[in-house]
This record gives C-alpha cells, sequence and structure tokens, in this order.
C-alpha cells in the first residue's frame, strides 16, 4: 500500500515537473538562433520580413528568419504540410483555405492591399469605352454587354481573383459570365502583353507595370467598394507549441512595418528596390516602387491590437475573413459545409500580436 502511495507521488511529482517545464518559454538566444522558415510572395509585405533579416532584427529575438518565395497566396497554403514554413505573409482569400484545410491562424495583418489588386483592360477594348454603368460606383469601367463571354486572366483564388469577382459583381455579373484563365502573376502579365486574354487581374507591383504600359483600370478592390488586408499566417501547431518563436517573428517583423510607417516613401524607395532586385529578381523603376510604398497602407502595433481586438466580440480582422468566406461561398467555391467551419472565421487570433508588448525596438 504505501508502495503504491509512492509510486503514485512519484508519477504525480514527475507530471507536475514535465507541465512546468512544457509551459517554460524558450529561452531565445541571438548566438545560437532558432531556425524559422517562412513563406513570401515577390510583394509588400516581403519587404518587412526581408528588413528585418538584412538589419539582423530577427538575430537580436533570437531567431534566424528564413525567407521563401512562393508563386501564389494557394502555392503557399498547399506546402504547410511539406514544412516550408511555419509563418508566411498572405493574401486574405488563401488565408480562408489555410484556416479551412490546415488549421493555420491569422495572427496578424500586412497591410491593406484593396488598392493594389484590380483588372487591366488594353485602352482599344470596348470595356474601356464604358464607365460608370453602375452609378454606385462612378469610377470602374465596363457593362455588362462589354464584359460577358470575355476571357481573363488571372491567379484563382487570390487577391486577384476577388479584385475580378468583385469588378463582375458590380457589373451584375459573376465568375460563370466570362471564361477565367489560371496563371500566376508574371505568366499572365506577359501572357496578356503577348495578345492573349479580353483582360487581366493582377495585385502589384505588377499592376503598376502594366499601368505604365498604358493598359486601363477597369476596376480595383477599392473603387468596387471593398476592403483586402493582407495577412500574418502561422502554423497553429507550431505557434502553440511555440509562442515565444511566433512573438519573436512578429516583434521583429513589426520593426520593419514602423519603418514603412514612419520614414518618407522616398527614403525608403532604394532600399525597396534593391529588395525586389535583389530577393525576387525584379527590377522596379524608382517611379513603380514608390507608387508600390504609397498604395499599401500598414498597420502599426496600437493598430493591429485594435484590429485584431476579439475581447468584445467579433474583431475587425475576423470580419474581413468572414467576408471572404461568404463570398466565395456565393460564388460555389466553398461549399455550406465548407463555409460552416470557416464563418466565425476562429482562426484569427491576437494572443501572439499581444505576446509582443510595446515598445517595439526602433527601426534604426
Amino acid at each position: 500500500m504505501k508502495l503504491r502511495s509512492l509510486a503514485a507521488l512519484v508519477l504525480a511529482l514527475a507530471f507536475l515537473l514535465a507541465t512546468a517545464v512544457a509551459g517554460e518559454a524558450k529561452e531565445l538566444s541571438p548566438q545560437n538562433p532558432v531556425k524559422v522558415p517562412s513563406a513570401w510572395m515577390n510583394e509588400n509585405e516581403t519587404f518587412a520580413a526581408w528588413l528585418a533579416h538584412e538589419m539582423g532584427w530577427d538575430k537580436e529575438e533570437g531567431i534566424d528568419l528564413e525567407i521563401n518565395y512562393f508563386n501564389s497566396g494557394m502555392d503557399i497554403v498547399n506546402a504547410l504540410p511539406s514544412g516550408s514554413w511555419v509563418v508566411a505573409g498572405n493574401g486574405a482569400v488563401p488565408a480562408v483555405w489555410g484556416g479551412l484545410r490546415y488549421d493555420t491562424y491569422v495572427i496578424g495583418i500586412g497591410n491593406d492591399e484593396s488598392y493594389t489588386n484590380g483588372v487591366l483592360v488594353r485602352p482599344d477594348s470596348p470595356i474601356a469605352k464604358v464607365k460608370g454603368w453602375n452609378p454606385k460606383y462612378p469610377d470602374v469601367l465596363g457593362s455588362p454587354e462589354t464584359v460577358r463571354g470575355k476571357t481573363f486572366l488571372c491567379t484563382t483564388m487570390s487577391s486577384p481573383h476577388m479584385a475580378l469577382s468583385s469588378w463582375l459583381h458590380v457589373l451584375g455579373l459573376t465568375d460563370k459570365d466570362v471564361v477565367i484563365k489560371n496563371m500566376d502573376q508574371p505568366q499572365a502579365l506577359s501572357a496578356f502583353e503577348n495578345g492573349i486574354g479580353d483582360g487581366v487581374s493582377l495585385w502589384a507591383p505588377q499592376l503598376y507595370v502594366g499601368m505604365e504600359k498604358g493598359w486601363k483600370l477597369a476596376g480595383d478592390i477599392k473603387n468596387c467598394g471593398e476592403t483586402l488586408p493582407i495577412v500574418i499566417q502561422a502554423d497553429k501547431k507550431y505557434a502553440d507549441e511555440n509562442p515565444e518563436v511566433i512573438a519573436a517573428f512578429l516583434r521583429a517583423y513589426m520593426r520593419g512595418i514602423h519603418m514603412l510607417k514612419n520614414e518618407p516613401a522616398e527614403v525608403i524607395e532604394p532600399l525597396y528596390r534593391r529588395f525586389f532586385l535583389e530577393w525576387a529578381g525584379q527590377q522596379y523603376t524608382p517611379e513603380v516602387a514608390l507608387k508600390d510604398i504609397k498604395t499599401h497602407p500598414v498597420f502599426d502595433f496600437d493598430e493591429q491590437l485594435v484590429v485584431l481586438d476579439d475581447s468584445k466580440g467579433t474583431s475587425e480582422a475576423q470580419k474581413w475573413q468572414q467576408y471572404l468566406a461568404k463570398f466565395f461561398t456565393d460564388l460555389g467555391r466553398l461549399s455550406p459545409q465548407e463555409y460552416e467551419k470557416v464563418k466565425d472565421a476562429n482562426y484569427v487570433t491576437p494572443k501572439f500580436m499581444k505576446m509582443v508588448k510595446q515598445p517595439v525596438p526602433p527601426y534604426k
């Protein structure tokens, strides 16, 4: 009897010790940084991550940020099971599928890309000849007659797809009224330049490259009356097991965000162009770089906490994701059963951003 009691006591003490150890935060050391694989596209939100690694802010936080290149948001989402990343910058559209299929979190907001995803048409297109068909959206080009049956190049299940679908909605149409050819962004840009398709839906900076070629903006997400953020995703299992690593990443990343928020775009532009050239292999003019910086509003630490705050109910960030889930369900891209799983957007959480805590170290 005494032996059994002693054994039970030993087991209980062992369990408590294990629990205490599991609950302790890791000691993150600049001398022995933790590798943090991450996934990004050649987009504005990646600049802050690149900057964090370039400036050594990640090492200061005890992590080594590995910045992996992907062509699209759905490519990022579908790569999660391979272990290619534990944090990522992604569109809010593929983030819905991440929450649905792979149990990912949304832990922050990269920027507002409502101004930087749009549908372009050639200047001689009949679509470009009609403006304000829907009086509620006076800057939108096209009409049902000029658009129905036409072919559009688009990276499907992405922010350009939302731009295309939102534009069609303004014209009283849906995806089913046109032909959509799925292409990644560089391919779509090149194909449209070579005469393929009647229109192309692009994100920035490809959008601005197209506009520099004289193509006309038929509609973007903002002038179609919607809002679309870039989000920061995290693998839920990894994040729950390593919250201090996720907080360290956010702390380093937010230094880049604070630089974008506080420095004049003209000061950032040379570094911004170097990022695109060295990391993405793309050369942009100073004009395109400046426009890309200025048309991507970012959220500083206090603003992040506001849009992520769910203490009084549904957060603003959750509402954005809920809208997208409903939007794509109505288009038939999500089944009613799938919609039920993501309609509350409970995969959006403020808990890791709260761990960052003020003040975020200065970027200088």
